[in-house]
């Protein structure tokens, strides 16, 4: 059943002009990829968003992408890669709140993409001396935390930041913009055999692809998106670590960046990035640890527990999801508790009634709901 589910979750991922946004809305409205496929054709053109092309899409396409999706799975069985699709429990769940979120990821490693802390270091391929030591020194700084390095595997800060995360014994992951079978820059092949078994390699291209320049930018999302915060060592005002940084901003996830020389070219991305407040300055790890509240983890912790007090003897799994979620939340719409839980709409509905009949959920306006306190 595993296996066939698999099959058309990656399926999904392969039909023509069906993008990540619309994937999602299609399962949500069919219940499972496995659903999708088998909808009548009335359900499927009845799905907000889907319209003629999207609906020929799919039909017409199904055959060839099921085919395709049997080669990919042969693939990612030779070469040991997890194909993770959105709604794996390995998916990372923080790059999963962003939009644009990729469906489908190609994983090498034995890293936990959902550790509880995780920190980006990215930075110029011209990385001067200050720059490699003050890579190194945040790297060791965070050892004591048990932290995921993330990085982008590049020349320069990253691929500092992953060889001292290494040597720390902190895991790191490598995330790529070639296929999960091509490793670039090829000299960095040695590192990232050994990241293999401390973190992994991670990729959203499939198998083949190389590294062409348009996927750096569409790599640093990923980047951006499945941290707690990117922190910027050196860059220059064009560089693409700065096109990393604004991702973060948008996403609205933390963004620190280590002030430099102000003579030197590759200090003037991170001192305009603390000068214009789109970052805050680091200089030790106690600006990091505050900025995230780590020092707070006691109660954070805390609260955790408190947020699993809900018997399953009183509610079912789902209700349990919306109740956790909820807590944490405050309120939401209702589409994203569909997406953020991983419960159909169609079923959802049902939850959020039999939860508002047990006085534990009021709806609000706009299909938004929240707990009744």
């Amino acid at each position: 059943m595993g296996e066939n589910q698999q099959l058309y979750e990656v399926a999904l991922t392969q039909l023509h002009g069906i993008g990540p946004q619309m994937t999602r809305q299609l399962v949500s409205y069919c219940g499972s990829p496995h659903a999708v496929f088998h909808a009548p054709p009335g359900k499927l053109q009845k799905i907000p968003g889907i319209g003629p092309a999207a609906y020929k899409n799919i039909t017409q396409g199904a055959k060839q992408a099921l085919l395709q999706a049997e080669e990919l799975l042969k693939k990612a069985e030779e070469h040991e890669v997890q194909l993770l699709f959105y709604t794996s429990p390995k998916y990372p769940d923080r790059l999963k709140q962003i939009a644009d979120a990729p469906t489908l990821l190609y994983f090498r490693g034995n890293g936990n993409l959902n550790q509880r802390r995780i920190i980006s270091i990215v930075g110029t391929r011209q990385v001067s001396n200050y720059g490699q030591a003050m890579t190194e020194k945040i790297v060791a700084d965070l050892a004591p935390y048990n932290v995921l390095i993330v990085s982008g595997l590049a020349y320069g800060v990253d691929i500092v930041s992953h060889r001292a995360a290494l040597q720390a014994g902190l895991p790191t992951i490598g995330v790529m913009a070639s296929g999960p079978d091509i490793v670039y820059p090829a000299v960095h092949r040695k590192y990232a055999e050994r990241m293999l078994t401390q973190g992994g390699l991670l990729s959203e291209s499939t198998f083949g692809t190389k590294p062409d320049a348009p996927r750096f930018p569409a790599r640093n999302r990923i980047i951006a998106g499945m941290s707690d915060c990117t922190i910027i060592v050196e860059a220059t005002l064009k560089s693409g670590t700065l096109i990393t940084a604004d991702l973060a901003h948008g996403y609205d996830k933390e963004v620190m960046a280590v002030p430099g020389n102000v003579t030197s070219p590759v200090s003037e991305g991170p001192n305009h990035l603390i000068k214009n407040h789109k970052a805050a300055i680091y200089t030790s790890v106690q600006d990091l640890v505050e900025l995230l509240n780590w020092d707070l983890e006691d109660e954070t912790q805390a609260r955790k527990l408190r947020n699993q007090v809900f018997s399953p003897e009183e509610y079912t799994q789902d209700e349990i999801k919306v109740l956790t979620l909820l807590v944490q939340t405050q309120d939401e719409h209702m589409d994203n508790i569909s997406w953020k839980t991983q419960i159909p709409v169609s079923l959802l509905a049902s939850v959020l009634l039999t939860l508002e009949f047990k006085g534990m959920v009021k709806a609000m306006p706009g299909k938004r709901f929240g707990l009744i306190r």
